[in-house]
Formats: C-alpha cells, structure tokens, sequence
C-alpha cells in the first residue's frame, strides 16, 4: 500500500514539474522551420541574371543560377520573373582573379587561387533596402562579398571546377545575407 502511495506521489510530482516548465513557455511565439530565419512579410524576391565585368562568359547567368536554387532550397522564398515581386535581388561580379601559389622548378603553375568579389544588393518595391549592415562602408543597400577556391592542376582540376566551387560559396554567402539577423 505505501508502495503504490509513493508510485502515486511521484506521478503527481512529475507530471507537475512539467506542467510548469512547460507554463514558462506560454505567451511566447516559438517558430521552427526556415521560415522563421527569414522575414516573414516577404513572400517573392525577382533575381535578374547578376551583371558581370569579367572576360569570362556566362559567369553572371552561372551565379545567379547558384543564388536561385540556394534561395529555393533554404528559404520559403518563392523566387519570380516579375519585377513586381515584393522584393528584388540584383548582384555584379565586379572582380574575377587567378593568382598562382605555388609553382613547379620548370614554372608550371602547382597551385592557384580563384577569387570572386561580387556586390549585391536586396530592396523592396520602393528601393529601401530590406538589410541593413552599417559596418560596411558602401551604402547600406549595396554589400560586397567575396570567396576563393584553390585550384591544383596536377590532380586533373580545371579553372571551370574552381569557378563552380566560388560560385557556389557566394550563392551560400548571399542567401545567408537575406537571412533575418538574431
């Protein structure tokens, strides 16, 4: 009898504790989800092809390509081919470089590094910006961002894969900017 008395109590006991712990998250609005990441009265963003100033073809086409399904893929973001969209994200390759690293005792190029610098911007229908960085020096609706990737010959990889690499890591960086700050 004092067994199942003590079985009891211990029942109680508990299914009070969680009846408190959970009574601290009351009146709170808890999100989960990507959606809670990125501002929620925004629902479309326009991407027009990003301009490029570098020699290379179709750099411009192959970012905002990146920047597209990076936006689909981790946000709720629905991306649109309308200028009407609540919000428009432009960007411009406006640096593209190559500098050798390491080089063979015949001159061969061993190792190289790839450099991107791309400036982006994201504003609303009336050009207000929708993220503002005040520490960076340009104006606050314009962000300059870059990324490398190394490049080794030797082992069979081509300037094109080294591309592909930058690419991809500014597509991650600039869907991280749109993200909403904590």
């Amino acid at each position: 009898m004092q067994w199942n008395r003590r079985n009891k109590v211990s029942n109680v006991v508990a299914a009070a504790c969680v009846t408190l712990s959970l009574s601290g998250c009351l009146g709170l609005n808890y999100q989960i989800g990507s959606r809670t990441l990125f501002p929620s009265n925004i629902e479309t963003v326009y991407v027009p092809v990003f301009d490029s100033s570098s020699l290379r073809r179709e750099l411009g086409e192959q970012l905002t390509e990146a920047v597209v399904k990076e936006i689909e893929r981790r946000s709720h973001l629905k991306v649109v081919s309308s200028p009407s969209a609540d919000t428009i994200l432009t960007g411009k390759i406006v640096s593209e470089t190559k500098h050798l690293l390491f080089q063979s005792r015949t001159g061969d190029p061993r190792e190289m590094e790839v450099n991107f610098s791309v400036q982006v911007s994201w504003v609303d229908q009336r050009g207000q910006s929708i993220r503002d960085i005040p520490a960076v020096p340009i104006p606050s609706s314009m962000v300059t961002i870059g990324a490398a990737s190394n490049l080794v010959p030797e082992v069979g990889q081509s300037v094109a894969t080294s591309q592909q690499r930058v690419i991809q890591r500014l597509a991650e960086q600039i869907v991280s900017l749109m993200e909403t700050p904590w």
